[in-house]
């Protein structure tokens, strides 16, 4: 019996980036499901503050030399991959020289929230599909992790939702407290117009804020998790009213086992409604 395919999109994994929650619960899961019965890609940008010799980045010739249009731009897409030491477990990492060269993740040295964020949170996230594309691997679960992610299940539903690889995908949003300052570009609505989106069902308003952003991909998966003990309240609320498949937060020692049930149960969904 073939294992389920789960492909994890996230703004940062242990040990690459920060430790932070996010970081080290994206880790956790994905090395404790693979361990058990899962195949798995990881997914995350590659900033340009992740040390590249000390962590092994190499490009992957092969995967690289696309080009991702964003707002009419060509942007070229190059990939890279490094493993993630004593898991047996290789995380690509999609890398642009003008979006992920800076030595900064968000914002620049004096807090101020970078402009272009919202281009790169859509040349991540389509950068990743053509990627995924491309290596032939049709996942059975997308697991989106951080507010970076947040317009993947949206691009999956609308842009990509005649590709065979992801037609049959579940699509799993998880919501953290990882607030970012401030707002996205006030033009990324003619962004995603641009991408022929149709932008007024997405309730958004022209300068969004983490819980507008937010609310897209709750909107538009299948299913969603909470990754923090805390989360803001709205958004809580939010996802209670969306009556989707959840998954409160949950502690450590239970959180493997917890998502593991979780896959399981999402990927039978279908079966089980038709009987």
């Amino acid at each position: 019996m073939s294992k389920s395919k789960i492909l994890f999109v996230t703004q940062e994994i242990a040990p690459f980036l920060s430790e932070t929650a996010l970081a080290e619960t994206v880790r956790s899961i994905s090395q404790g499901v693979h361990e058990i019965d899962k195949e798995i890609r990881i997914f995350m940008p590659r900033f340009g503050v992740i040390n590249e010799r000390r962590h092994q980045l190499h490009e992957v010739i092969r995967l690289s030399g696309m080009n991702i249009i964003v707002d009419d731009a060509d942007h070229p897409l190059i990939i890279k991959v490094a493993s993630i030491p004593q898991a047996r477990v290789q995380v690509y990492f999609i890398d642009n020289e003008e979006f992920f060269k800076r030595k900064r993740v968000f914002s620049d040295e004096n807090d101020k929230y970078f402009k272009d964020n919202d281009d790169r949170s859509i040349f991540f996230c389509r950068g990743v599909v053509e990627t995924v594309k491309k290596l032939g691997w049709a996942p059975d679960i997308v697991h989106c992790n951080g507010w970076l992610t947040s317009l993947l299940p949206l691009y999956l539903r609308t842009y990509y939702k005649n590709e065979p690889y992801f037609e049959n995908a579940k699509i799993i949003y998880s919501i953290y407290k990882n607030r970012f300052k401030g707002s996205l570009s006030k033009d990324i609505l003619s962004k995603l117009r641009f991408d022929e989106i149709n932008t007024d069902e997405l309730n958004l308003p022209k300068s969004p804020n983490t819980d507008d952003i937010n609310k897209i991909g709750i909107s538009w998966a299948d299913a969603v998790t909470i990754g923090t003990d805390t989360i803001n309240k709205e958004i809580e609320s939010y996802i209670v009213d969306s009556g989707k498949p959840m998954l409160t937060y949950q502690e450590k020692d239970n959180l493997v086992e917890a998502h593991q049930d979780f896959y399981n149960r999402l990927m039978t969904l279908d079966k089980v409604l038709s009987e």
